[in-house]
């Protein structure tokens, strides 16, 4: 693998940036050639620290990370991060992040550019991933459009029209994570109540289990708990799949795009949520939708929003 990254004259880097963890990899074509994983718990960082003493930190630890790459690999071309939150198009700042609370209108692109020496395309992870899926499945079924779901400390998601992602005017479009699906419901960090991501992400799965049980546990221990029979294991990923098909089936009706594609580590418990999510997608549904949408979960792992990434780095 080594040579075949030392003698391709042309690579791009790739990062996806999540709430606690910095995945960077080289793009080679349509494969990741060379990847690496670093805990990075920015959500964390954020909720404990001046929001300004956090962003310092954020790109500290992105650029290091990703000079690394850069003085290891000296064909890297292009750029490219998916970042979790509204990422306002005009300029690449990172207008608001809900799950790193502080952030606001940061100037992501050019900083980080600075700190590496190099340009740097920026775009919301969740768009990134949608457009690596896109890329990845062409030769597939998938047509001219696509919606991805990311299932991770939030809820992001990322629209394919006609071959293109599509950011909206603001850069907020699909941010299905913060659709109201629990009128008056948790308080979420884009200020509002009740959103999609405070149920079924997995900080929302942890909030569920932890007012059912009345104990603490991370999203993948409540999966473990669920699949030895924990009721308030079960019911917290069965609220998840409920509020994630609510949400889906108001944005089919937008959006009317036959293909689904769910990824993020949550996605991993998928099992847990199939039966409950399938029956409320179908009952929510206008009647000419059922049974007309695919919806698959991801094969890609983490290399979908580093492949998206990378890409629009290049375009």
């Amino acid at each position: 693998m080594l040579d075949k990254i030392l003698s391709s004259p042309a690579l791009l880097l790739g990062a996806d940036v999540g709430g606690t963890n910095l995945r960077l990899g080289l793009v080679d074509g349509m494969e990741v050639v060379w990847g690496k994983r670093f805990h990075a718990d920015f959500s964390g960082l954020c909720k404990t620290h001046p929001a300004d003493f956090a962003w310092h930190e954020i790109i500290r630890i992105t650029s290091a990370a990703m000079n690394e790459a850069l003085q290891q690999f000296s064909q890297i071309t292009a750029v490219g991060i998916g970042f979790p939150g509204f990422i306002d198009p005009n300029n690449g700042h990172v207008s608001q992040s809900p799950n790193l609370p502080g952030l606001r209108d940061v100037d992501l692109a050019g900083d980080l550019a600075k700190a590496i020496n190099r340009p740097v395309v920026v775009e919301n992870d969740a768009l990134a991933a949608a457009y690596g899926e896109f890329r990845l499945a062409q030769s597939s079924t998938i047509n001219n459009d696509l919606i991805y779901i990311g299932l991770g400390t939030g809820v992001g998601g990322g629209l394919i029209h006609a071959n293109q992602p599509f950011a909206g005017q603001h850069g907020v479009a699909m941010e299905i994570g913060h659709l109201i699906v629990e009128p008056g419901g948790r308080t979420c960090g884009c200020g509002n109540h009740g959103c999609m991501e405070q149920y079924a992400s997995a900080s929302g799965v942890t909030i569920s289990y932890a007012e059912l049980s009345g104990q603490k546990a991370n999203a993948d221990e409540i999966a473990a708990l669920a699949k030895a029979g924990d009721k308030h294991a079960l019911a917290a990923y069965i609220m998840a799949g409920d509020k994630l098909a609510q949400g889906l089936a108001h944005i089919l009706k937008v959006v009317d795009v036959g293909q689904v594609i769910i990824g993020g580590g949550v996605s991993q418990a998928w099992g847990l949520m199939q039966k409950t999510f399938d029956q409320r997608l179908q009952t929510d549904l206008i009647p000419v939708l059922r049974d007309k949408i695919t919806i698959k979960i991801s094969s890609n792992g983490d290399q979908a929003g580093i492949i998206g990434a990378a890409l629009l780095a290049a375009i």
